[in-house]
């Protein structure tokens, strides 16, 4: 099925963004382990309660990271997708919480509350029909019924033409919808289905940095989807994909789509269970293999995450 896996951005200090993301937005976080190129930082994974493919958000948190700042080559706004009914209840928990948003829009039909992060990521809850019907994970102190249900989509810049081409003709997504300076893509997984491209305009690059998203990541079911999409990457547009990486939890490849945001395709296998039980997902610091041996060093460099209750 193809769609959005994961949305990997940079974040500040590790306690801020563990707060935020499981007391406020009330997910769950389903991997606690380390940045595999960079281990003496955290890598956090959050999601619903399995870390299902299309729920999840990762982070980088680089506690002196200077701040980004949007545009061209980079992703634009993370939309997260709530119960339609739910946006009067979520824009009231902000208002209790300190969380500031701005005024619900309508947008392809579908009511948008917009907000950012403590670090200054765009982020945004959808209101979308039907998704009261899928599962709520209540284990972070929201109701089920009002629950965050995983990713809706992506916002990018409308940079170049073949980016579309790209979704379409790689990732599985075809376009539905326009409206205005936005056109939305749509794949066939109603979680994590959705990319928003929006005219650029005279919009200035973007420079990466603490509330940007890094990467933006689509699903392959396996091994073998994933090679003949990167075998089309490479015949297509003349784009050229990493090897294979292994995640641990999935196997990647990485490339700069033509609008020079980094895109990721990870496969769906083996997910989050594969080091700790699904009951105590993200309740550890795991690590893969090869740094294993290193786990008292990265222990004693890592920041610990609440007070007197180690990492």
């Amino acid at each position: 099925m193809h769609g959005i896996h994961h949305i990997t951005a940079i974040a500040g200090a590790p306690r801020q963004n563990r707060a935020f993301y499981v007391d406020t937005l009330g997910l769950r976080m389903v991997k606690k382990t380390v940045n595999f190129d960079d281990p003496g930082t955290y890598h956090f994974y959050y999601g619903d309660e399995a870390g299902s493919p299309g729920t999840i958000l990762t982070f980088f948190p680089w506690e002196h990271a200077a701040s980004g700042n949007n545009g061209l080559g980079l992703a634009d706004m993370t939309m997260l997708r709530v119960p339609a009914a739910s946006l009067s209840f979520w824009a009231h928990r902000f208002a209790r919480m300190g969380v500031a948003h701005e005024p619900p829009v309508l947008r392809f039909g579908e009511s948008l509350l917009a907000f950012r992060d403590g670090d200054g990521m765009s982020l945004a809850l959808v209101g979308v029909a039907g998704a009261q019907n899928d599962p709520g994970w209540a284990g972070g102190g929201v109701a089920a019924e009002h629950a965050i249900r995983g990713v809706h989509g992506i916002g990018l810049w409308r940079a170049a033409e073949a980016t579309s081409a790209v979704l379409t003709d790689v990732l599985g997504f075809k376009q539905d919808a326009r409206e205005g300076d936005y056109v939305r893509y749509r794949a066939e997984a109603g979680i994590g289905g959705v990319v928003v491209m929006r005219a650029a305009g005279t919009t200035a690059g973007g420079r990466m940095g603490r509330g940007s998203v890094h990467h933006v990541a689509f699903r392959a079911r396996d091994d073998a989807e994933q090679a003949a999409m990167a075998k089309k990457l490479v015949a297509g547009y003349g784009l050229h994909p990493t090897g294979q990486k292994d995640r641990q939890y999935f196997r990647s490849i990485y490339f700069h789509e033509p609008g020079g945001v980094l895109f990721e395709i990870a496969t769906e296998q083996p997910g989050f269970a594969v080091d700790e039980p699904l009951a105590a997902l993200g309740t550890t610091l795991k690590l893969p293999p090869f740094l294993e041996p290193r786990r008292h060093e990265l222990e004693r460099i890592l920041a610990p995450l609440a007070n007197g209750a180690g990492r």
